[in-house]
């Protein structure tokens, strides 16, 4: 019996493991003009997808992250990756930022908050002018 639970255990750590360790590389990112500073830090107002289940989360909880939403290739999909964070890299620059999981895309990658996500990552200016970054992305513990 405690051999069982020992591999239960063990199976349940490495379970865990494999959700955080999902991350994808070389992913699109494109930006979208979520402004939540001036919209309130208001899921509704910006009717994000996630807005369903996360807008009535402490004022606190919605401000700890720039905002994103999520389309990429490996991760959860829907209402199973509201409110998850992810830490982006932009491959050209090595700059790093983490974002909350707030919408929907269907570009195949992310679609960033330009004021608080693409533009601290987009360090040289180069994606805004060819109009998207490149990125490697983990899902993280967003702390909260």
């Amino acid at each position: 019996m405690e051999r069982v639970s020992l591999c239960l255990a063990l199976l349940l750590c490495l379970a865990i493991s494999a959700v955080n360790a999902q991350s994808a590389s070389n992913v699109r990112a494109t930006y979208h003009y979520y402004n939540p500073d001036q919209n309130g830090w208001n899921l509704n107002a910006v009717s994000a997808y996630c807005a369903t289940w996360d807008a009535n989360k402490p004022l606190a909880w919605r401000k700890k992250y720039g905002w994103t939403a999520f389309c990429g290739p490996v991760g959860p999909r829907g209402q199973e990756a509201c409110g998850k964070c992810l830490r982006i890299t932009n491959t050209r620059t090595n700059a790093q930022i983490t974002a909350r999981i707030v919408d929907q895309c269907s570009n195949g990658g992310l679609d960033l908050d330009y004021n608080t996500i693409f533009r601290p990552l987009d360090t040289d200016g180069n994606g805004y002018n060819q109009g998207h970054l490149t990125v490697n992305y983990q899902f993280v513990n967003c702390g909260d």
